[in-house]
C-alpha cells in the first residue's frame, strides 16, 4: 500500500503543473495538466457511447496519458527554439511556426524518449500488474495500438482545441487562424469532426468563419500556383 500512497502523491503534482503551451502563450491562471485530464476523459466517456468504443478502456487510457509528465514535464514542440526575449515570443507565437516533416518526427521521437523514461521512473515501485497495465495503455495512446487508442489520442486534442477557444473568447489569445487550419488537417474522426463543426458555431460568428474559409483556400491557391511555376 505505501507505493500507492507514494504514487497518489506524485501524480498529485499533476494539479499544480500549468499546461506549458498556455503559459508560452501569458494566458493569466491557465488550466493545469490535471484539469486538462479531467474534461478529456469525460468527453471520451460520452464522446465514445456514439462510437460504440469501449469507454472504461478510453477512460483508463485517457487518466495516465499523461502522467508521465510529473517527470518529463508538458514538452512543446517549440521548447528548443523560443526566444527569451517577451516580444520576440510573443511574435513567435502569434506566427505559429511550422515544422518540416523530418523535424517533427525528430521532436516526436525525443518527446516519446523522455516521457517513456519518466513513466518508467513514475511506476518503477507498483505492483508489477499494475506497472504493465499502465504502461500497456499509455503505449496504445501513444502509438495508436487499438481504436480506443486512436480516438483517445484525438480527443485529446479536441480538449485542447476547446480550451484555446475558450482563451481566446476570453483573452483574445492564442491567436485563432493558426489553431482554426491546425484543426483541420488534424482531426478526421466523423464523431470529433462533427463536434467542432459545433465548436465552429457556438464561439465564432458565421462572418469569421466564413472569412477563415475564404482565407485558408485562397492561400491553398497561391500555394498551388507557386508549386505549379517552380516545377
Amino acid at each position: 500500500m505505501k507505493e500507492l500512497v507514494d504514487f497518489f502523491i506524485e501524480i498529485g503534482k499533476l494539479k499544480r503543473m500549468p499546461r506549458r503551451g498556455w503559459v508560452i502563450n501569458r494566458i493569466k491562471n491557465p488550466e493545469s495538466i490535471a484539469d486538462h485530464i479531467f474534461r478529456t476523459s469525460v468527453m471520451v466517456w460520452i464522446l465514445g457511447e456514439k462510437k460504440g468504443l469501449n469507454r472504461e478502456k478510453l477512460l483508463k487510457i485517457i487518466l495516465i496519458h499523461d502522467l508521465c509528465e510529473v517527470y518529463a514535464g508538458d514538452i512543446t514542440p517549440y521548447d528548443r527554439i523560443l526566444p527569451k526575449n517577451k516580444k520576440k515570443l510573443a511574435e513567435l507565437m502569434r506566427t505559429w511556426p511550422r515544422f518540416s516533416k523530418s523535424q517533427k518526427e525528430k521532436t516526436e521521437q525525443e518527446k516519446y524518449k523522455k516521457e517513456w523514461k519518466a513513466l518508467l521512473k513514475l511506476t518503477k515501485n507498483l505492483a508489477p500488474k499494475l506497472k504493465k497495465e499502465i504502461k500497456n495503455l499509455w503505449l496504445d495512446y501513444r502509438k495508436g495500438l487499438s481504436k480506443e487508442g486512436r480516438f483517445a489520442r484525438q480527443a485529446d486534442k479536441m480538449e485542447n482545441l476547446l480550451q484555446a477557444l475558450e482563451y481566446w473568447k476570453k483573452h483574445k489569445k492564442p491567436p485563432l487562424m493558426p489553431w482554426w487550419w491546425w484543426a483541420r488537417e488534424y482531426f478526421d474522426d466523423p464523431v470529433l469532426l462533427e463536434f467542432m463543426e459545433c465548436l465552429d458555431k457556438k464561439f465564432l460568428s458565421s462572418k469569421k468563419r466564413k472569412y477563415l474559409t475564404s482565407f485558408k483556400n485562397n492561400s491553398k491557391k497561391t500555394q498551388n500556383k507557386g508549386q505549379k511555376n517552380a516545377n
